[in-house]
């Protein structure tokens, strides 16, 4: 701010010695100085400032005009294509038979939506829900379903819907989807989230992974709330991160990775004792095989240069891994396929990378990969 300018005073009251001099004439009084016009300078920054204030204001409306006109054209051209039935069958058709059930990756209208084909005809044209999703999973007649609301404000929910995919219940999430997971009875949910960071290959990021109660609509908690037990003593970190969790058939046991203090972990965990213990370390995104005896997990390759993961399976009877013949990189929470075979996301190469193929592969690594689904990611499978 500028400072006010203050005169001095001079001296006054000297009376003269001779007594005819006539008395001084008063001062006049002061009177401030008149305030300096603008300066052409300053005109032209102010004339300057309202430039980039109203250009500011356009194409911040333009923008926002943008965005509801692409998204309202988007759901036009999404439900156009719902209803084509030459283009996509019609989901109703295939309710009750076995069948994939995926988020499409497709570059059409009908990318990011559910979809789905025959189990027996898994290339075969989709059917193709109004569901728009960045992961899913299905258990039984209940899916799960994480979903981006890309608008001026990104927002991020979950919901649950049913063999319809009629929306039951939903709620918000605090980051970007990551991982989704039901209980093979469809009574529990997992949610994993990005709070910070969006990939498991930065070099920092924060999660929060969170369990629900399907049947009641209602939070369990969030994992870092568990007391957690490494080599059978109680540690307290200030680090930790949980991601990809999956569920045992008793409702009670679930699987997961725990990051703390640069060692990745696979931890049992129990709903109601609501504590962790680790079991082996370098297991991430756990996928439980339907006989509950085997994990499927992408394990982290050492070395140098962009991080890497393989296909992997665990006994948890021997604690034995097997390394699949795919050796690809696989940044995806695996699904079983059935008891004897696993399936996963791998994106394309170069300008093809958004598109994705779901891949299965012999869980015991005795035979090679093959695309079950062509543009398919998040693969559930509904016998």
């Amino acid at each position: 701010m500028g400072e006010k300018a203050v005169g001095e005073k001079e001296a006054a009251g000297v009376v003269s010695a001779d007594p005819s001099d006539e008395p001084d004439e008063p001062d006049e009084p002061d009177v401030p100085d008149a305030p300096d016009a603008p300066s052409s300078r300053s005109r032209g920054a102010v004339a300057a400032f309202l430039i980039i204030l109203i250009g500011c204001l356009l194409v911040g409306t333009g923008y926002i005009v943008h965005v509801l006109r692409r998204d309202a054209d988007l759901k036009a051209d999404r439900a156009e294509a719902v209803r084509n039935p030459a283009a996509e069958l019609d989901p109703s058709n295939l309710r009750g038979d076995p069948r994939v059930i995926f988020r499409s990756t497709a570059r059409d209208s009908t990318y990011g939506l559910v979809s789905m084909v025959p189990l027996d005809d898994p290339g075969g044209v989709p059917a193709v829900t109004r569901l728009s999703c960045d992961r899913v999973d299905v258990r039984g007649e209940i899916g799960l379903c994480l979903s981006s609301d890309r608008g001026f404000v990104t927002t991020y929910q979950a919901f649950l819907f049913d063999a319809d995919f009629h929306v039951l219940h939903s709620f918000r999430l605090t980051g970007v989807p990551s991982r989704a997971r039901l209980s093979a009875d469809a009574r529990l949910a997992a949610v994993t989230v990005f709070e910070t960071g969006h990939s498991y290959a930065g070099p920092a990021f924060s999660t929060a992974t969170t369990l629900y109660d399907v049947v009641n609509r209602k939070e369990l908690g969030n994992l870092e709330q568990f007391a957690i037990y490494r080599d059978d003593r109680r540690i307290n970190p200030v680090d930790q991160n949980f991601w990809g969790v999956t569920f045992a058939a008793d409702d009670d046991t679930f699987y997961a990775t725990l990051s703390t203090e640069g060692t990745t972990y696979l931890v049992r965990g129990s709903l109601r004792a609501r504590e962790v213990h680790t079991l082996t370390t370098n297991v991430e995104c756990p996928s439980l095989s339907p006989d509950g005896t085997r994990v499927a997990f992408k394990e982290r390759v050492a070395g140098d240069g962009p991080v890497r993961w393989v296909a992997t399976v665990l006994d948890l009877r021997t604690m034995r891994r097997t390394h699949l013949s795919d050796t690809r990189s696989v940044d995806d929470q695996i699904a079983w396929y059935d008891n004897e075979t696993i399936a996963y996301g791998l994106p394309r190469d170069g300008a093809d990378a958004a598109i994705t193929d779901t891949w299965v592969e012999p869980a015991d690594g005795s035979g090679k990969a093959r695309i079950l689904v062509a543009k398919a990611w998040s693969p559930a499978f509904r016998g």
